[in-house]
């Protein structure tokens, strides 16, 4: 098959439009045998094809049927073009040699055939002719996408978009649709366009029965909201989700680059995917209980509560202090919770507020509560030391506590590699934050406590790409604090569905860290979107480019390279991505003299006092290596942290 494929594609044009003429030409007098025997003009059937050479009747159809064949360009149609305005050409081209034939025949009076004759010949020529062409399509088709392997497609929308899609992809050797799904009841078991349509019920199920690694929304007239919520749902699943506009959309007003875009930004992390864990080890702890997660409003604590809802708690319960944010993430939950009879809950409120936080575990019998509430800019929380440590110290505390008291069974920190060796206000919050994890660890509860750090997040609000989308949008410059920084970077998903992962193998005061793969360098980053942004980059290389990459600078505080681990001991986990590791806690009087340094603080707002204490503490906990500076509280902000 294979080298049959390599003649084929050998052959000159020349060489195949002449093979579809002689095709046409040999289909001439078959078919006109086939009128003869089936109008039962036996007779007109020897008359023609007797004596030493054609009759004039035959040799009149084959000469006006190669006239009119190069006429209609019908050999120079490619057969995976051969669609509807070839088909159309087609019944002409037999319709004009039907014509043609009869009319010859008309003059030949007694000797010529019956109307009846030339009417089925031309009906027989068309359907031959078009039924061959298809046929030879769809066999030139399977020797091409002969040992290739495609990638499985599903189709969600089976309307027009979707449809047309199909119709795009079915010569394509690299992609194969399978399946529609839609919400449309009335498309449920019917076949469109060669393909069965599923309710959107069954999707997960169709996704594994078939095989299918990526998703393909045909919906451009439903919502942007709506759109990216269906995208999370599958992206949990393990799929590649890919939005599709309007066909009519792509040749409207704008460039088309801003109307075809991926919605998963796991694109510029040039690397596969993380395997997450199947579902039954992963929901294990969620299933059938009440779960709390602090900060439900921000990046990371939707995502969670998204991911949660396929575990099937009995409720969820949405803690965040910002109303805009829990407003939205309610209206979300409750939409993904009807499928799963989850019961959806939002409690408005602070973290470092212990009435709130105990109410909100009682009333509604939290078992497990994962606390992803925090500050988490790194620019912000040096203009604010304060209010960064109370929320991110502080808060963890309260939370902590109250969990403790409450006897609720597992409690998750979610925390950050800034947290080691910390350079700035925002890492030494959260390695006190787990600080506080660790000294309530050791005490006797019921409670299993665990910390789980993770570096960046693609798409987040405290993300790089945001903010590069933003100055791209702007014509740049795209601003870059030094040309050698990097970072770890995953997607919300992977995080979000390992940092659930983790909990289930926390046995108290572990610390789990998460194997990110390699750092990337976020000019390399820089560059990548421009370019996938249609643009090209400005520099000396290319003075001509499109969009400048401006280098402003580390700010005080800011790593040019990010950790993960100390210098601790290493275990593994059953998750090759996750890891465990052994770090020692500060020690208890002066974790306690921090504690109510912080406190103090917050009551007088005393940021020079805190800032101070923090400072020698970072400067005992972390020695500074060469060209490192202990940080210092930074003056107005006016260049961008890209480690947030």
């Amino acid at each position: 098959m294979i080298r049959l494929s390599e003649k084929i594609s050998e052959l000159e044009r020349w060489q195949k439009q002449a093979i579809l003429l002689l095709v046409d030409l040999a289909l001439i007098p078959t078919s006109f045998l086939c009128a003869l025997f089936l109008t039962r003009e036996i007779a007109g059937a020897a008359g023609i094809f007797a004596g030493q050479g054609l009759s004039p009747i035959l040799l009149t159809a084959l000469i006006s049927g190669a006239a009119y064949s190069v006429a209609l360009e019908l050999p120079r149609i490619k057969l995976n073009a051969f669609e509807r305005q070839a088909i159309l050409r087609t019944v002409g081209f037999a319709a004009l040699v039907g014509l043609t034939t009869g009319a010859y025949s008309s003059v030949l009076g007694d000797n010529g055939l019956t109307a009846r004759t030339i009417i089925a010949f031309t009906m027989i020529l068309t359907i031959s002719v078009v039924t061959t062409r298809l046929l030879m399509r769809e066999i030139l088709n399977l020797i091409n996408l002969q040992g290739q392997i495609r990638t499985k497609v599903l189709i969600y929308g089976a309307g027009q978009t979707g449809v047309q899609m199909v119709r795009a992809l079915q010569h394509d050797p690299n992609v194969v649709a399978v399946a529609f799904v839609d919400d449309n009841p009335t498309l449920h078991g019917m076949m469109i366009a060669g393909l069965a349509v599923y309710p959107s019920v069954r999707i997960e199920s169709v996704i594994k029965e078939r095989g299918i690694s990526r998703v393909v929304l045909a919906m451009p007239s439903i919502g942007r909201a709506k759109q990216t919520r269906i995208a999370r749902q599958l992206s949990a699943l393990g799929c590649d989700v890919r939005m599709l506009p309007s066909f009519a959309a792509l040749v409207g007003n704008g460039p088309i680059l801003e109307k075809i875009e991926a919605l998963d930004p796991s694109a510029y992390l040039n690397r596969d995917g993380l395997n997450c864990g199947d579902d039954d080890s992963l929901c294990s702890i969620y299933r059938e209980q009440s779960v709390m997660i602090t900060g439900a409003g921000g990046s990371i604590g939707s995502e969670l509560c998204r991911q949660l809802l396929l575990c099937q708690p009995t409720r969820l319960v949405l803690f965040d202090v910002s109303e805009a944010a829990l407003y939205q993430v309610d209206r979300e939950m409750r939409d993904l919770a009807a499928m799963t009879g989850t019961t959806v809950v939002s409690v408005l409120g602070s973290v470092t507020d212990p009435v709130a936080v105990s109410r909100a575990i009682h009333v509604h019998d939290v078992c497990v509560i994962l606390h992803a509430a925090a500050y988490k800019h790194v620019p912000m929380v040096e203009e604010n030391p304060v209010s960064g440590l109370v929320n991110n110290v502080i808060g963890t505390k309260v939370v902590a506590e109250a969990a403790l008291d409450a006897g609720v069974a597992n409690f998750v920190l979610v925390s950050t590699d800034k947290a080691v060796r910390p350079k700035n206000i925002m890492g030494a919050s959260k390695r006190l934050a787990e600080n506080v994890i660790q000294d309530l660890s050791g005490k006797e509860s019921g409670t299993t406590f665990s910390i789980v750090r993770f570096g960046n997040v693609l798409g987040s609000s405290g993300s790089v790409i945001p903010l590069f989308e933003e100055q791209i949008s702007r014509g740049g410059p795209v601003t870059l604090t030094h040309e050698d920084v990097t970072r770890y970077f995953m997607t919300i998903s992977e995080a979000a569905r390992l940092v659930l992962m983790s909990a289930t193998y926390a046995e108290g005061g572990d610390i789990f860290v998460l194997d990110m793969g390699q750092p990337i360098r976020i000019q390399d980053l820089a560059r990548q979107m421009i370019e996938h942004a249609g643009y090209s980059v400005r520099d000396t290389l290319n003075p001509e480019g499109d969009i400048r990459i401006e280098v402003v600078g580390l700010r005080p505080g800011e790593k040019l390279h990010e950790d993960l681990l100390v210098d601790v001991s290493i275990d593994k986990t059953p998750h090759e991505k996750i890891l465990r590791v052994a770090e020692p806690p500060m020690s208890e009087l002066e974790f306690a003299s921090l504690i109510r340094t912080i406190s103090k603080a917050s009551e007088g707002l005393d940021s020079d006092t805190v800032v101070k204490a923090v400072q020698r503490w970072l400067g005992r906990e972390r020695p500074a290596a060469s060209g490192d500076a202990i940080p210092t509280v930074s003056g107005p902000i006016d260049r961008i942290d890209f480690g947030n």
